[in-house]
């Protein structure tokens, strides 16, 4: 599937989880079968808009912060939507432990 598709299904599975929601009570919430959710969160789906809007919904999780920074055009884009991919994918503690090391290397890097 597309790296797109994988993302997103990323991202969805990460709300899903800070919710403690199960991909079953997702789906009724959204009134979507749990297989195809599971297909969603791993990538495997193109999923539909409206799957999507559905899903969103049901996770309480605004569709403009499934699709913040998917695409990356040049190079240095890339590298750091890989970076912003990593990061967003861990816990909220963690992912602040993350933002004051890299502020510490980029300080110990100017010095």
């Amino acid at each position: 599937m597309s790296e797109i598709a994988t993302i997103v299904g990323q991202r969805l599975r990460l709300r899903r989880q800070e919710l403690g929601y199960s991909q079953e009570l997702t789906s009724e919430k959204a009134g979507l079968h749990p297989t195809y959710i599971g297909q969603v969160e791993r990538g495997e789906k193109n999923a539909t808009i409206e799957s999507i809007e559905k899903i969103c919904i049901a996770l309480d999780f605004p569709m403009e912060n499934l699709f913040n920074k998917i695409i990356a055009t040049t190079p240095k884009q890339q590298t750091a939507q890989k970076c912003y991919d990593l990061i967003i994918n861990q816990p909220q503690a963690d992912q602040e432990n993350l933002y004051i090391l890299l502020e510490d290397i980029i300080k110990y890097r100017n010095s």
